[in-house]
C-alpha cells in the first residue's frame, strides 16, 4: 500500500467522489455563471443555465472552452472573484499570442498546495526528506507549486529554481537532497553532468518528480538508472492551477487525478464526443474548487486514456495514462501523424541520450524531416564509417515507428544547446499556420 497525505480522500469510495463532484460542480457553475461575462455568454449561446447542471452527469450539457477563448476573455473575462479577493496571478510560458494568466484567491492556492503535497507524499517523502526544486519560480507555475507542496507535508525546502547547474549541485551535495523536482529534461542534463564531475557517490536523492514536458518510459529508465532513483511524474496546466492535477504513486502506472478538485473526460478531438472508458482522445479537465479562475471542459489537447480501476497502491482516484502526444502541436508529415515521443523511444532504445531536435522543412512543396540526434562521448570516437552506419540504424528503425523517412545527422556530444526549462525538440520550419 502507498503512503498518502489525505488519505480519507485519496482513498474515498468511487460514490463519495462522485457525490463530491456533483456538489462542487453544481456550485462552481453558478459562480461562472453569476460571476464572468464570458462564461454567461458562452452557456446562453448554447442555451444552458446553472438550473441545467444538477450533477455530474449533465457535465456534457456545458460548452468546452478553449486556450482560445483564455485569449479573448484576457485578462479579467473569466474571472469568478472580485479581484479584492485574489491574491496571486501565474501565467504560461507560451511564445505566441497573449499569455494565459491565472488568478488564485487563498482558498485555491490552500487545496493547490494540497494537490502538490499529495504528490510528494506519494514518492514517499515525508517532513523528514530534503525537497530540492529546480522548477523555474515566478510567473511559471513548477517551482511554486511543489513549494507549497512540499511546505504542507513539513519537509526541508530548497527553493533553488532553474539553472546554474553548478550552484544546483553544490546544494545537492551539501545539503543532502532526497526528492528532485525538475523537467525531465533537466534531470537528464543533472544526471549527465554528475557523471562527468564523478560525484555520483555525493548524491543522496532517491526521488524525482519531473513534469511540465513530454518523456518516455525509456527515459525515465534512463534517470532512474543514472541517479539511482524512483522517478514519478506529474502533470498540471496553469490554465488548471499548475502541477498537481495529477501525480504518480510508487506503482509508476498512470498518474492518479486529484477528483475532489478535478473531473477529466475523454474526447474526440474531431467531433467532441465524449468516449466510454478505456478509449484515446484528447484529455478535458473541470476544475470544481477553484475560486478565482474556474475552467469548465477545458480542452487540454493533451491525447491520453483513462483508467477507473481501483490502484494496488490503495488510491481509487482515476488514472490518467502519460499523455502520448496532443492534438493540436503533433506534427503532420506527409500526411502521417508524428509524436515527438514516438523518435525518442527510438534513440533511448538504441542507447543514444534524449538530447536531440527535430526539424521540419518544406522543399518544392514535400515536407523533409531531419533528425539531430547527439552522440555519447563513446560513440563520438568511432570512425566516420561506424557513424554513417549508426545512422542508417537509425534510420531504418525510425522508418519502421513513424513509418516515413527520415534523415538522421549524429552530432558530437554537447552541440546541441542543453535546456534548464522545458526542452525545446522541435523546430518547424514550414510556417503553416501563418
Amino acid at each position: 500500500m502507498g503512503t498518502y497525505y489525505q488519505k480519507e480522500i485519496e482513498c474515498a469510495s468511487r460514490e463519495q467522489i462522485k457525490e463530491w463532484q456533483s456538489e462542487r460542480l453544481v456550485k462552481t457553475v453558478k459562480r461562472a455563471y453569476e460571476n464572468s461575462q464570458y462564461y454567461k455568454n458562452l452557456m446562453d449561446d448554447k442555451g444552458v443555465s446553472p438550473d441545467d447542471i444538477k450533477s455530474v452527469d449533465d457535465l456534457h450539457k456545458l460548452p468546452f472552452l478553449e486556450k482560445d477563448d483564455l485569449r479573448k476573455s484576457y485578462p479579467y473575462g473569466l474571472m469568478s472573484a472580485p479581484i479584492h479577493d485574489c491574491i496571486r496571478i501565474q501565467s504560461t510560458s507560451g511564445t505566441t499570442g497573449k499569455r494565459v494568466i491565472a488568478f488564485y484567491t487563498q482558498h485555491d492556492l490552500d487545496l493547490w498546495d494540497d494537490c502538490c503535497a499529495r504528490a510528494i507524499t506519494a514518492t514517499g517523502a515525508t517532513k523528514d526528506d530534503v525537497i530540492h526544486i529546480s522548477y523555474g519560480y515566478g510567473l511559471f507555475t513548477g517551482g511554486l507549486g511543489l513549494h507549497g507542496g512540499s511546505h504542507k507535508v513539513g519537509s526541508l525546502t530548497l527553493p533553488v529554481s532553474s539553472g546554474n547547474t553548478e550552484r544546483q549541485l553544490q546544494f545537492m551535495c551539501d545539503l543532502e537532497s532526497t526528492v528532485l523536482c525538475c523537467t525531465p529534461s533537466y534531470a537528464a542534463y543533472l544526471a549527465e553532468t554528475i557523471a562527468e564531475k564523478g560525484i555520483k557517490d555525493q548524491i543522496k536523492l532517491k526521488a524525482g518528480i519531473f513534469g511540465a514536458e513530454a518523456w518516455t518510459e525509456e527515459m525515465r529508465k534512463d534517470i532512474e538508472e543514472k541517479l539511482g532513483i524512483k522517478a514519478y511524474d506529474i502533470y498540471g496546466l496553469t490554465e488548471l492551477s499548475g502541477p498537481g492535477v495529477s501525480f504518480e504513486c510508487s506503482e509508476q502506472n498512470g498518474m492518479h487525478i486529484n477528483e475532489d478538485h478535478f473531473i477529466a473526460e475523454i474526447i474526440d478531438p474531431e467531433t467532441g464526443e465524449v468516449l466510454p472508458d478505456g478509449q484515446k482522445g484528447e484529455l478535458v479537465f473541470s476544475s470544481i474548487t477553484k475560486e478565482a479562475f474556474p475552467l469548465l471542459r477545458y480542452r487540454t489537447r493533451d491525447i491520453c486514456i483513462l483508467n477507473h480501476e481501483k490502484c494496488p497502491c490503495g488510491r481509487t482516484m482515476t488514472r490518467m495514462a502519460k499523455p502520448l502526444g496532443r492534438s493540436d502541436d503533433m506534427l503532420i508529415i506527409k500526411g502521417v501523424n508524428v509524436f515527438p515521443s514516438q523518435i525518442e523511444a527510438v534513440l533511448l532504445q538504441n542507447g543514444y541520450p534524449a538530447n536531440y531536435q527535430i526539424i521540419v522543412t518544406r522543399v518544392n512543396n514535400s515536407d523533409v524531416l531531419d533528425i539531430n540526434v547527439e552522440m555519447t562521448p563513446e560513440k563520438f570516437s568511432d570512425t566516420i564509417g561506424e557513424i554513417s552506419s549508426a545512422e542508417k540504424v537509425l534510420t531504418n528503425d525510425l522508418r519502421a515507428v513513424l513509418g516515413i523517412f527520415a534523415r538522421v545527422h549524429l552530432v558530437a556530444h554537447k552541440s546541441i544547446v542543453r535546456s534548464e526549462g522545458k526542452a525545446v525538440r522541435v523546430i518547424d520550419k514550414r510556417n503553416l499556420y501563418k
